[in-house]
Formats: structure tokens, sequence, C-alpha cells
């Protein structure tokens, strides 16, 4: 009995859960448990660099992940020295995320010119490395200045949103718009804006909410829906199957990032709210 106790213990410190809730904490508040780094090769100035051999796979000379004290609160802190994502050792469907970021002031080459720059990367599956190099195949929920809350498909993922054109090249979220689906390699492309910019100051925090239920996921940016996405898949050369279910990244990509209060909790619908 007591090395059961002992064993329960355990797992309930490394993803301790509020009871009232269901929420269950992903960061522990005193360093990476329960998450992998993973940093593809390094850029220099040019993001064409020749030598393409990752730094690889829990090694992270240079710090790039690293908990430290903001405010005397722990946080993550994500250098964006180098490109790659902090990834989720578990495995989730059907959740409700909650997390909260801030920008870092300090930008690095080759995008020292550019918007600050990561993502939350969900249903993330299969190989690290598999999108240019250094991320898994998976959804993208945008962190960019003045684009938080956009769409990516990653790796091979596409996704249904009902979007209008806005130019040749690039549509918006439009709830009653016809839905289009979004994937690399067609006109269309594997990028959808978002409606708002919803998005807090540089220096300040932001509440995202991400909600998976089934094929279907809602980007919120501090209260406010920014996308509903419909029928999740991930295309193998032209084998079309679900993607519901994956890992969990937060990308590092050129731009230093804070990130606290990471949760989930599992959820068996949709609020109706979000889908108005």
């Amino acid at each position: 009995m007591y090395y059961l106790t002992a064993i329960f213990l355990l797992l309930a410190s490394c993803h301790p859960k509020d009871s009232d809730t269901g929420w269950q904490e992903l960061f522990n508040g005193r360093d990476l448990s329960g998450w992998d780094t993973y940093l593809g090769h390094r850029l220099g100035n040019s993001s064409s660099a020749s030598n393409k051999v990752p730094i690889g796979l829990n090694n992270d000379p240079d710090r790039v992940f690293a908990v430290v004290s903001e405010n005397r609160e722990p946080v993550i802190r994500i250098s964006g020295q180098d490109w790659g994502a902090l990834t989720s050792q578990e495995s989730f469907s059907n959740y409700h995320l909650q997390l909260q970021f801030k920008w870092g002031r300090q930008k690095w080459p080759p995008k020292e010119n550019d918007k600050r720059d990561s993502g939350l990367l969900y249903h993330a599956v299969g190989e690290q490395g598999a999108d240019y190099g250094f991320w898994m195949r998976a959804q993208e929920f945008q962190i960019q200045e003045g684009d938080v809350g956009d769409y990516w498909g990653c790796a091979g993922a596409l996704m249904d949103i009902p979007a209008r054109q806005l130019d040749s090249s690039s549509y918006i979220w439009d709830p009653s718009a016809q839905r289009l689906t979004f994937q690399n390699g067609t006109s269309i492309g594997r990028h959808c804006i978002k409606s708002t910019d919803a998005e807090n100051p540089i220096g300040a925090w932001n509440v995202l909410d991400l909600y998976c239920q089934g094929d279907t996921a809602v980007h919120v940016v501090n209260d406010v829906v920014n996308m509903v996405l419909y029928h999740s898949r991930q295309d193998d050369t032209g084998t079309i199957s679900p993607l519901t279910a994956g890992k969990i990244q937060l990308q590092s990509e050129g731009a230093e990032i804070y990130f606290r209060k990471i949760r989930i909790r599992p959820i068996e619908r949709l609020p109706a709210e979000l889908l108005k």
C-alpha cells in the first residue's frame, strides 16, 4: 500500500490537477518535467544555412528553453536563438488548453528585423523536424506580432475553415463564408488570417485558449474568438487521415518569448458560445 501511495504522489507532483475544475498543470513552476526540447540546424544569418545537422532532441547547449524568474514568478523563457520547440511528452485529444504568453525584447538573425514570432502547435505527430527541419506535423495556432490567432498547417496538416479571399494569395476567417480547405501546395495554401487583432502590447501578458473536440478546433485570444476550424486531418503522400490527437509544441523561432500558467482539461463538447 505504501508503495502504491508513493507512486500516486509522484505522478501527482509531475502533473498536478485542480480537483475542482479538472485542470492539469503542464508547467510545474520548477523545471521542464513533462517536456522534451528539440532544436533544428543552426541558421546563423541565413535561413538557408548549408549545415543541416540538427542540434537535436534534449540537447540545448545555449539554454534556449529555461525556467526563469520574471517579477518573482517562475515562467518558461524561450530565447528564440535557435529554432525548434518545447514538446509535451504526453499526447492529448478533446481538450481545452489555456496558457499565457508575453514577448521579450530580444530577436535573433535571420529574423532580427521581422515581427516577433513563435507558435502553439497542436495535434503534433510523427518525427521531430518534419516541418522545415524544426517542427513536427501539426496544426498551428499562430503566435506572431499582430497575427496571433492565425492558422498554419505544418508538414502535411490541413483544415477546412470558413474564409473569404482578401487578395490573390490571402484569406481571412469569416464564419458566414464558404468553408475552404487550407493545405500546402494548393492555390489556397496553408495559411488563414484571424478575424480580429486581440493581442496586448509587447510586455503585457496574453491569454490563449485552444479548444479541440473531435476534428474541430477554436482559437481564442484574450477572450476573443479568432477562428473556428473544421475537419482536422493529415496528408501522407495523397493518403488523407484524421488528425485529432497529438502532442503540444511551443515554438522557438527567432524571438524571445515567455510562457506561464499552462494547463489543460478534458472536454466532451465545445462550449456553445464559441460557435455563435
